[in-house]
């Protein structure tokens, strides 16, 4: 079974317990806090995924690390990690997240322009999105200089390029075709 399939079934197992003791919300913070740690220390990442660091020592890191947890996560990372399925951790929190936003009927959207968006315009664009696709979103926002100007807008896995640099791309194929 692959990695990913794995932990989308950890992660649906972890989220049916957290909504049958009514701390759904409290274990999806404390997941996020999880995924934050392990994103911003790559190191925690390569441990996990060691497989000549015993389950017992990766246990103490992350309980030393995650102490302040919900006791239902730090039972859930050590049922895993002494089944020697720590790698899947990140994964799994990853998938978790996903998981709950399906259920919430939230949809992540992110929006990349060549300069900062005002938050008026952060509304306006979240306000457009969620009319066409009837849920709330989670709009997030990069600046990405090279697109000259404009905007590309990624929602779930369809894309609209409305910039300036994608813009003159087509016409410089236009103008080499004929």
């Amino acid at each position: 079974m692959s990695e990913i399939q794995v932990a989308s079934r950890y992660a649906k197992s972890l989220i049916d317990l957290a909504q049958e003791q009514n701390s759904l919300e409290q274990v999806k913070n404390d997941i996020a806090s999880f995924l934050q740690v392990v994103r911003d220390n790559p190191q925690l990442q390569a441990i996990l995924k060691n497989p000549i660091i015993s389950p017992d020592k990766k246990l103490g890191i992350l309980n030393s690390l995650f102490g302040t947890l919900n006791p239902m996560i730090l039972s859930f990372f050590s049922i895993v990690t002494k089944k020697g399925r720590s790698v899947v951790l990140y994964a799994t929190a990853k998938e978790f997240i996903n998981e709950y936003n399906r259920r919430k009927g939230i949809i992540k959207a992110v929006v990349t322009s060549a300069a900062p968006l005002t938050e008026e315009n952060k509304k306006q664009l979240a306000a457009v999105v969620t009319e066409a696709t009837k849920k709330e979103v989670l709009l997030e926002a990069k600046v990405d200089p090279s697109l000259i100007g404009g905007f590309v807008l990624k929602v779930g896995d369809k894309q609209f390029d409305a910039s300036i640099a994608s813009s003159l791309n087509r016409l410089k194929k236009e103008f080499a075709q004929g």
